[in-house]
Order: structure tokens, then sequence, then C-alpha cells
């Protein structure tokens, strides 16, 4: 049933790629960019670190992170969409990154990387179309080194009874009509609207983070809850 859903999540990105970037400005009326640029005020690499950019997607949060390094260190870039992955290769390609980004297609729930070898652990927008998102957080954790961390930024429900009704109009109706009008891919759109409706409340992502065992869970929400990013450490051994 995973493989099934997985496969079918896979299809579905693969068929939005060309349209991703474009739409992904014009459903959070570019606020995106912002929420990555906060969440990056909280990283903090040295020049050789080794760092996971879990569902890259088009490559975005990868290359923010590979200009922060040198060609000492290395990005890994990890998706699961070839037409995403070959988007992200232009673009690290054209910020000249060829040095230190790594583009890897494979499954965020069974990472094919040893134990204890990132120095960080990134995961935007992505673990909420994972069918297993307990077992992908064991796979960051255990691919982690200790004391390293997990920046998780996601799409959030707001609680502020003023905002939250607006918020679930906007993402069951807009978010389906702004993907049929500029990208004629409604139910595309449908379905990733489904996946941010449902998808665990910034407490309950906490808490998630918690029982993979991760230490220091702490986030930052956006645009009164539409979003968050969660941070959580490997613990070290003693």
């Amino acid at each position: 049933m995973a493989n099934r859903y997985l496969h079918n999540v896979r299809g579905l990105f693969d068929t939005i790629a060309p349209n991703y970037d474009r739409m992904n400005n014009i459903i959070s009326l570019g606020t995106h960019r912002h929420w990555r640029k906060q969440t990056m005020r909280h990283i903090h690499l040295n020049d050789t670190a080794h760092a996971l950019d879990l569902c890259c997607g088009t490559g975005d949060w990868t290359i923010a992170l590979a200009q922060t390094i040198s060609s000492k260190g290395e990005v890994i870039g990890l998706d699961f969409s070839a037409p995403m992955l070959t988007i992200a290769e232009q673009k690290v390609a054209r910020a000249h990154l060829q040095d230190r980004v790594w583009l890897r297609r494979g499954n965020a729930m069974h990472l094919p990387f040893h134990d204890n070898t990132f120095d960080l652990v990134t995961i935007g927008f992505g673990l909420r179309n994972l069918p297993d998102k307990p077992a992908a957080l064991a796979e960051i954790y255990r691919v982690l080194k200790p004391g390293a961390r997990l920046v998780c930024l996601e799409t959030s429900q707001p609680d502020l009874p003023v905002i939250k009704p607006v918020w679930q109009w906007y993402f069951t109706k807009v978010v389906p009509f702004l993907g049929r009008l500029f990208a004629h891919q409604y139910q595309e759109y449908s379905y990733l609207q489904e996946t941010t409706r449902h998808f665990a409340s910034y407490r309950q992502l906490a808490t998630m983070f918690q029982q993979a065992g991760f230490q220091d869970v702490h986030f930052q929400r956006f645009n009164f809850g539409a979003a968050a990013a969660h941070f959580g450490t490997k613990a070290v051994a003693k």
C-alpha cells in the first residue's frame, strides 16, 4: 500500500515539476521564500559541513545551503522525482555550485547513507507527502551525526479563530482553482491542499520529533501559523 501511494505521489510531482516553482510563488504569494530565509538564519554550517536536503524538489533550499559552505563541504539533494531533479540540476549549474552539490534520486524513508554521516538534514514541504512519517524521521535520525540537527520547514494550520476559517477557505477553494487556472492541474493541486489541511499540527509535529528521539525540539511559526519551521537535535551518546 505504501509503495503504491509513493508511486502515485511521485507521478504527481513528475507531472507538476515544470510549473512547480511558478505555482509555489502564486499560491504562497511569494512568502515561501521568506519562510526559508527566516529559517536559514538559524542554520550555521562550517565550511566543510556535509548536509542533506531531503525532498529537495527543484533545489532552492539545496542551493541556499550550498552557498553557505566551501567546496570542501557538500550538500546532497535527494528527491524521488526525476523531473524535479532535472530542474534542480539546471539551477545548480546556473549558480556554479557543481563542486559542492550532489543531486540524487532516492526514497526519504529508506536513505542510502551510512549512520552518523551528516552535520545537518533539512526537509522543506516534503514530510507531509510521505506515507510513513515516523519511518522518515527515524531514518533522518540515523544518518545525522550525534549533536547534529534536523530542520523541517512545512505548511501548518493557523489556530486563531479569526484566521483559521480564511486559511481553510483559501486552501480548499482557491488553491485548486489556481492550479487549474495557471497550470491546468486542478486534481493535482486538490491533492496538495488536502495534504496541507490534514498534516500534523505544529504541536503534533514537535511530538513526532521527540518520539523519534530528537532533543531540544522547538519551532518557529510564520504568517499566523500557515507554516512552521521545526528544529531537533540528535542526542550525543554518553
